[in-house]
């Protein structure tokens, strides 16, 4: 099960779920939609902020970029 936290485990699941999205161009609404519904994915939706978004779309960016 995911977290807020797994920030490095959440980008490489949005990677694989959305490998044609640029993770550089997405707005912190959609993130935070995209990672709520992710199969794996359980923690209180109220739980995510600005800061553990911006960790999640920088994990994913440098996933994107490996």
């Amino acid at each position: 099960m995911l977290k807020w936290t797994d920030s490095l485990e959440i980008a490489i699941s949005l990677h694989e779920a959305r490998p044609e999205t640029d993770p550089a161009t997405v707005r912190f609404t959609d993130l935070r939609e995209w990672v709520l519904a992710l199969n794996d994915f359980e923690d209180d939706p109220g739980h995510s902020g600005e800061k553990i978004l911006e960790a999640i779309q920088m994990a994913w960016i440098e996933e994107a970029g490996d």
